[in-house]
């Protein structure tokens, strides 16, 4: 290839497009004769699949064109997410065609988080079913906007021009239901016979009635999505590796940058910690030095602070960095055996953080295997029969989607999927499966949202000393850390806390009882305690902040502040570990989750020692 050809195919659109639709509508046929009338086979293809054809006595479909598997082909269904690729004089096209069987939504949303665009093929003369309704919500929760519906199969109702407008009324209206998607054409084809797919057909007898363009025109006509370099910096951290051979005391933060470009030189901040750091170099195994990299690379940086960085954070620009909040607006689909029900935790995984997470609040859920459809609140008066809203609920059933607030038991740092999808997708396990997943929408307030962006505009423009929290680290033989004996009032948690105070002094380590009565006697002083309890807590946090900024072990009690009032000083704190310790005394229950639950009839020395080994376990004693 010519030095011109090479650079008219690298300035090439390229588009990523999922074919999806109800089991058995010709979604695979219609790939297939794309494929075959562009020109996009390799030689000998079509033979090989019409001589297959012939001996397993089927007739030849272009879908088998798709279907590699033999297993595949002899079920006579897609059961994996097949891609593709073939050409139009504009650009070029990565097709992911997706299974339609509702056993395979898995599959199938797989595939189509990979497109730009999407192809919903609907069967003429079957209507609008089960998964054609489906796959609309699993679109517009996947963020995918561009959309064209392809109604297959128009040769079986005699290219009827009122049958293809019933069925376009009809799914228009479900789409806009649900407030998803405006499809950008509605296009009547035949994918057995070509008819409006690379082309019209010669005669023009078959849809004279139809002006639009065929579906490559309408491929060409989709706009390319923005590209994710031009998004704001996002890279979840996978790891941070130490090496210390040789004098080599690099500690180097590791990740794939998903979206934006950072260089050499850049200030950047990890969430939810908010901890900042500037880009000393970028890393790599055996490449040449860089000095800026842009989304796509997996790749580590050194900082010229050393500062401590734990898997799951996210790092980010300053100026834009991404929100932090335990609350979170999704849109969901529920693929699990068992429901997705309240008042137990699952595992949410978003980029590389995985944290407890439980229903906060269910807003809706619809059952996209019902006709009409609905985007009214749970329990109003129009939910009936037939209505797909069940409600009210408190479980979310398999294979049905929802508008869910979930709750996470830590911060969190994430994107709406609209501004970022790499940290705006998520996916939601079930002991060990995956068993649901979705889009951040909307990030909901909490009672501690003032608090944790109080603390992220200090931290953002701390002013620090002269020694570094490494140096301290080396000095100390620990880390900064808070803990905190929470219980309700008379079950021993002020001797505890003094008890393992003096058992870190006793091993050396800068460790400080902050007696909350001693806050209220100094700083808050100037305070009226029952009229100011949330300026209490405030301030107790921002104490804990200091000392534990000057490398100290703070041990303290909520005996002054209040039993719930511990995370909100954990929300003033983000970039420090706290470690609760809940005494729920004889025969009680437990308050909120913790780290240790103590149950009151243990020795002293006993508690002392599950702690200290807590500490050791969480690597703030043990570095």
């Amino acid at each position: 290839m010519g030095a011109a050809a090479t650079k008219v195919a690298a300035d090439r659109d390229q588009m990523n497009v999922v074919i999806v639709g109800h089991v058995d509508h010709g979604k695979s046929t219609v790939v297939g004769r794309l494929l075959a009338d562009t020109g996009a086979l390799p030689q000998g293809k079509l033979d090989a699949v019409r001589r297959e054809c012939e001996r397993t006595g089927k007739p030849f479909e272009y879908a088998f064109l798709l279907d590699a598997l033999e297993d595949e082909q002899d079920q006579g269904i897609t059961i994996d997410t097949a891609r593709c690729f073939f050409k139009s004089t504009k650009r070029d096209y990565i097709i992911i065609d997706a299974p339609g069987h509702i056993e395979f939504l898995k599959n199938m949303i797989s595939g189509a988080a990979r497109a730009e665009a999407a192809v919903l093929v609907i069967d003429a003369k079957e209507g609008v079913r089960e998964n054609s309704r489906r796959h609309g919500y699993i679109l517009a929760m996947l963020g995918i906007r561009q959309v064209v519906v392809c109604v297959n199969k128009m040769d079986l109702v005699g290219y009827d021009r009122a049958h293809f407008e019933g069925i376009e009324k009809e799914y228009r209206a479900f789409l806009e239901s649900i407030g998803s998607v405006r499809p950008r054409q509605f296009i009547p084809i035949s994918a057995i016979e070509g008819e409006n797919l690379a082309s019209r057909s010669t005669s023009g007898r078959r849809t004279p009635w139809y002006t639009g363009p065929t579906l490559l025109e309408a491929l060409d006509g989709l706009p390319k999505a923005p590209s994710k370099v031009d998004q704001p910096l996002r890279m979840p951290v996978q790891a941070v590796y130490k090496f210390t051979k040789q004098g080599d005391d690099r500690r180097i933060v590791a990740g794939r940058v998903e979206a934006g470009r950072v260089k050499v030189g850049d200030k950047v901040v990890f969430s939810p910690s908010n901890k900042v750091g500037t880009i000393r170099s970028i890393e790599g195994f055996n490449t040449p030095p860089r000095t800026e990299l842009e989304a796509g690379w997996s790749t580590g940086f050194t900082l010229t602070e050393e500062i401590y960085i734990t898997r799951g954070e996210v790092m980010s620009h300053v100026a834009r960095a991404p929100q932090v909040g335990t609350r979170l607006r999704v849109n969901m689909i529920w693929l699990g055996k068992k429901p997705f029900v309240g008042g137990r935790d699952y595992k949410l995984k978003l980029g590389t953080t995985a944290l407890p997470v439980r229903i906060h609040k269910i807003n809706k859920v619809i059952d996209a295997s019902k006709p009409n459809s609905s985007a009214g609140e749970l329990g109003s008066p129009e939910g009936g029969p037939g209505d797909p809203l069940r409600g009210p609920v408190s479980t979310v059933g398999r294979h049905e989607v929802a508008d869910v607030v979930l709750e996470a038991r830590q911060p969190l740092a994430f994107d709406l999927t609209a501004e970022c999808e790499a940290t705006g997708r998520f996916v939601i396990v079930d002991e060990y499966d995956v068993a649901g997943g979705g889009i951040i929408t909307e990030a909901v307030s909490d009672d501690l949202r003032d608090l944790r962006d109080e603390a992220r505009t200090r931290d953002f423009h701390w002013v620090p000393g002269g020694v570094t929290a490494a140096e301290r680290v080396a000095r100390h033989g620990h880390r900064a850390a808070l803990v905190m004996f929470v219980g309700k009032a008379g079950v021993g948690k002020h001797k505890l806390a003094r008890a393992v105070e003096k058992a870190l002094f006793a091993r050396g380590r800068a460790a400080y009882m902050l007696d909350g009565t001693n806050v209220l006697l100094g700083v808050d002083n100037d305070l009226w305690v029952d009229g100011a309890k949330s300026e209490l807590v405030r301030r107790f946090g921002e104490v804990v902040h200091l000392l534990l900024n000057a490398g100290l072990i703070v041990v303290s009690t909520t005996n002054v502040i209040g039993l719930a009032d511990a995370t909100a000083v954990q929300a003033l704190i983000p970039d420090a570990p706290l470690v609760l310790v809940e005494i729920v005394g004889a025969g009680a229950g437990s308050a909120q989750p913790s780290d240790l639950l103590v149950s009151g009839d243990e020795a002293d020395a006993e508690v002392v020692a599950k702690v200290m080994a807590l500490l050791d376990a969480r690597q703030i004693t043990s570095v």
